[in-house]
């Protein structure tokens, strides 16, 4: 959590590529291989419940309710699930307009998901890292120190 409030953009744009990656990939391996239509949205299911029980496992260690943010993977899933039903009889149709379909709509998904998240400023400084050991503190750097000195 402190993670996407330090570096917001960064960690968007890598969670999405990442996790739209996971989801497409995993998903059209899954359909190609048995093909059984709604795989995908299975697949999706699975991953939402695995992190419901990881934001239920730090709430419980006392960290606030939405300091675990669940991706929206299932929309995704289901565009991906029609894609392959609507392209059947082509494989390579399927993985490149499913997978786009998923690295497009994956994002905005959890754009509107993110913008509901309760003010993660005022989280991050309630739930401050944890101080980090002497040999791992950083140097902050001495430049210009000594510019005016003879």
């Amino acid at each position: 959590y402190i993670f996407y409030t330090d570096w917001m953009w960064t960690s968007f744009v890598v969670f999405s590529i990442s996790q739209s990656t996971m989801l497409a990939v995993g998903a059209i391996y899954y359909m190609l291989f048995t093909g059984v239509p709604g795989t995908a949205t299975y697949y999706a299911t699975i991953m939402t419940i695995y992190t419901w029980v990881a934001k239920g496992a730090w709430f419980a260690l006392g960290y606030p309710y939405d300091f675990i943010v669940v991706p929206v993977w299932i929309p995704s899933a289901m565009l991906l699930d029609l894609t392959y039903c609507a392209t059947r009889r082509n494989k390579h149709a399927a993985i490149i307009i499913g997978g786009t379909l998923v690295g497009l709509s994956f994002p905005l998904f959890n754009m509107v998901n993110l913008l509901l998240v309760r003010d993660p400023l005022e989280v991050a400084f309630k739930y401050p890292r944890p101080t980090l050991p002497a040999y791992m503190t950083p140097i902050e750097p001495q430049v210009g120190k000594f510019y005016n000195s003879p």
